[in-house]
C-alpha cells in the first residue's frame, strides 16, 4: 500500500472504534464473578482482544472494501519477509530470557515463590491459543494503526503511543482480575509502553512482517502464562524495568528516529 494511502488512515478514528467494540466486554465482565475457564487470571473481558481484529476490518472494508481485506489477512503468513533469519532470534526469545531473568532476580530476593510447574505437554495448546490471540491483536495495531501512523511519526513515539493506548485498553479487564494499582501502573504504564516499542522494533526490521509481530506477541502471552505458576507470581514491577532497559538500549543502537538503523552497522 502507498505511503499516501497509509497517511489517510486516522489512528485515532481505529483507537475510538476498538475502545466502543471493547466496552460490551467490560459490561459483560462486570456482571459475570467468575472468569474465564483457564488457569490463568483472565477476566470475560479479556475476550475483548478481538476488539482491534474488528476495528481493523470495519475501517478497511469503508476504504477497501473486500479486497482490503484480504490484504489484510494475507499478512498474517508474511514470513518470508523475515530477513536475515537471523531475527528469529529476539523474535522467539528475548521475551522468554526476560521473563526468566525476572524470575532468577525474584528468586534472589528471597521471595516466597511456588515451586516451579510447568506444564511441558500444554504448552503446544497455549502457543496456538495465544497465536490466535496475538493474530487478533496485531492485524489491528501493527496492520492497521502502526503503518499510518509511522507516515506521521518517529518509530519510537508510534511505539510510545500505540503502547499507552493498547495499555489503556487493557485496564478495565486488569481491575476486573483484581489487580492492584501499583500492578497495573507498572504493567500497563511501563511495561506494555516498553513491549510495544520492542514490537515496532520487530516489525520495521522485518520489512513490516506481521507475522514477526505475530510471533513475537505470541511468546509474551506464553512466557507469562508459563511464570510461576499459571502467571500467579508474576511481578511487572521487575519484568516492566528489564523490558524498560531492553527498549532503551535498542533505541540507543538502533536510532529512535526508524528503530531499524543498527549504529554499529558496517
Amino acid at each position: 500500500m502507498s505511503t499516501d494511502k497509509l497517511a489517510k488512515r486516522s489512528p485515532l478514528k481505529f483507537f475510538l472504534l476498538t475502545f466502543a467494540l471493547a466496552t460490551p466486554f467490560w459490561l459483560i465482565g462486570s456482571m459475570v464473578k467468575r472468569g474465564l475457564p483457564v488457569p490463568m487470571n483472565l477476566p470475560v473481558s479479556a475476550l475483548s482482544f478481538v476488539s482491534p481484529l474488528i476495528a481493523a476490518l470495519i475501517l478497511t472494508y469503508r476504504k477497501s472494501k473486500l479486497f482490503g481485506i484480504e490484504q489484510l489477512f494475507k499478512r498474517i503468513f508474511d514470513y518470508k519477509k523475515i530477513k536475515p533469519k537471523l531475527w528469529y532470534l529476539p523474535i522467539i526469545f528475548l521475551l522468554p530470557a526476560i521473563y526468566s531473568l525476572s524470575y532468577g532476580i525474584m528468586r534472589l530476593q528471597d521471595r516466597p515463590l511456588p515451586e516451579p510447574q510447568i506444564p511441558f505437554l500444554t504448552i503446544p495448546i497455549l502457543f496456538i491459543g495465544f497465536l490466535i490471540t496475538a493474530v487478533c491483536e496485531e492485524l489491528g495495531w501493527m496492520g492497521y494503526a502502526a503503518d499510518s501512523m509511522r507516515c506521521r511519526w518517529s518509530a519510537l513515539t508510534t511505539g510510545i503511543v500505540l503502547g499507552l493506548v493498547w495499555g489503556l485498553l487493557h485496564v478495565v479487564p486488569d481491575i476486573q482480575a483484581h489487580h492492584d494499582l501499583a500492578w497495573i501502573v507498572w504493567q500497563r504504564g511501563v511495561y506494555s509502553v516498553a513491549f510495544r516499542i520492542l514490537i515496532v522494533w520487530i516489525y520495521n526490521n522485518t520489512r513490516n512482517s506481521i507475522f514477526a509481530a505475530v510471533l513475537f506477541h505470541d511468546m509474551d502471552n506464553v512466557s507469562w502464562s508459563l511464570f510461576p505458576n499459571n502467571g500467579s507470581h508474576y511481578d511487572p514491577a521487575i519484568t516492566g524495568l528489564l523490558t524498560a532497559i531492553t527498549a532503551v538500549i535498542v533505541i540507543f543502537l538502533w536510532g529512535s528516529k526508524t528503530l531499524a538503523r543498527y549504529r554499529y552497522a558496517s
